[in-house]
Formats: C-alpha cells, sequence, structure tokens
C-alpha cells in the first residue's frame, strides 16, 4: 500500500509544479539610501515581507529591485513595508504583469 501511494504521489509531482508556478512580477523603487547601513536595514526587514522572492538594492544608484509573488503582496503593500521601517520609496519602473499565452490574444 505505502509503494502505491509513493508511486502516485510521485507520478503527480510534475503536474503540482504547474499549478504552485508563482506570478512573480519585479518593481524598481527610488529609495533615499545613504550608506551600506541603509541597504543593510532593507535587506533583513523587506527580504521577509510575505511574496517577496528576490530583492537588490543598488547603493549608487539609490534603488531597491524587488522581485515578487502578484498572488501574495502587489506594489502599495511594498511601499507601506518601506515606510513602516523609515525608509520611503517612490516607483521608478514596475514589470507589467504577465499573461499566459493560452490566455491571450483574439480567437477567430
Amino acid at each position: 500500500m505505502k509503494r502505491l501511494l509513493f508511486i502516485l504521489i510521485a507520478a503527480m509531482m510534475p503536474f503540482i509544479g504547474m499549478y504552485a508556478k508563482a506570478d512573480k512580477q519585479t518593481v524598481v523603487l527610488s529609495c533615499n539610501l545613504h550608506c551600506q547601513g541603509c541597504c543593510d536595514k532593507i535587506m533583513k526587514n523587506i527580504a521577509f515581507e510575505k511574496g517577496v522572492k528576490d530583492l537588490v538594492c543598488d547603493l549608487k544608484g539609490k534603488t531597491v529591485t524587488v522581485t515578487y509573488d502578484a498572488g501574495k503582496t502587489d506594489v502599495p503593500t511594498l511601499l507601506k513595508a518601506f515606510e513602516k521601517i523609515g525608509k520611503p520609496a517612490t516607483v521608478v519602473s514596475a514589470q507589467p504583469p504577465q499573461t499566459s499565452p493560452s490566455s491571450s490574444g483574439s480567437h477567430t
């Protein structure tokens, strides 16, 4: 019985991956960064916000690039998180939402 259950679970793994795919989006935020300590503060706090997948702090350009799961958070929530730690940010650019090829376009 355990063997059958293991085989069924192993056979379903590729299909689970299709449904678990996150809707990743990227936003570039301008933030008043003075020093490496500012970047460290952002990395230590914003990295643990719900939905944040990747975070890149550019001290020279005074920007923070955040890759996030759009199903778990959004830009206004991220901006509030920056304000909460005393580093208000503004949007420089945002990646448009990605649509799957099967759901976009017109059908004739």
